[in-house]
């Protein structure tokens, strides 16, 4: 395992590709191209931590293997300060469906580089002209995935599902409020966790803040 992290730790992305590549970004996505895109010769110098089809790393997440194929029109990009992402395509072209909600899948991970992408891509996918309209259609799914983060054992998956609420319900408003029911149970049970109590309550604050005084 650790000869893995090693070998894989020393891919780097040469400042010339990434320039390359960024011209290119700005290009938007087709709904198939998004869907099901085209492997690129570039996308083997994506750097990756671990191999999803590794014979030791086990049978791969959902949505591990939609990332391995490309199916994640976004990378994760390594800077000397911060991380960031590189979309393949302006993200307002991306269709939401069913992105969005394979993003929300995906903040049940806890491995690199998943985490980090599914995390920021949810954010970024919400920061687009006209998210509220395409997100709003797709809550009946989004929530009972953001439930399973908000009910995971695992710390940092629940503080991300947190975060992706909070920012789904700047983003929807008012139309969060008739499934908020189904996520209180969780965050009711963290109240309990001095680590997370203040957390919890500014979040419960932003729901009240963004759903109105029905939520």
């Amino acid at each position: 395992g650790s000869n893995v992290l090693r070998m894989s730790s020393g891919i780097q992305i040469k400042p010339k590709t990434a320039v390359q590549k960024s011209k290119t970004s700005s290009l938007p996505c087709s709904p198939e191209l998004a869907i099901k895109p085209q492997p690129k010769p570039s996308d083997k110098l994506n750097p990756k931590t671990i191999d999803p089809f590794g014979a030791h790393s086990g049978p791969p997440s959902a949505f591990a293997a939609i990332y391995a194929k490309g199916g994640i029109p976004c990378r994760l990009v390594h800077g000397s300060v911060k991380h960031r992402l590189q979309w393949e395509c302006l993200p307002e072209t991306v269709p939401f469906d069913p992105l969005l909600v394979t993003l929300a899948e995906g903040l049940r991970e806890t491995k690199h580089p998943y985490t980090f992408v599914s995390k920021e891509g949810f954010k970024e996918l919400l920061m687009v002209e006209g998210a509220t309209e395409k997100a709003i259609p797709l809550l009946p799914r989004l929530v009972p995935v953001l439930k399973a983060a908000l009910a995971h054992s695992d710390d940092e998956v629940f503080g991300r599902g947190l975060d992706a609420l909070v920012q789904l319900s700047a983003v929807v408003g008012p139309s969060l409020n008739d499934h908020l029911k189904h996520l209180l149970t969780n965050l009711s049970r963290r109240l309990m966790d001095k680590k997370f109590r203040e957390k919890i309550t500014v979040a419960l604050q932003k729901l009240e803040q963004y759903g109105g005084k029905v939520s």
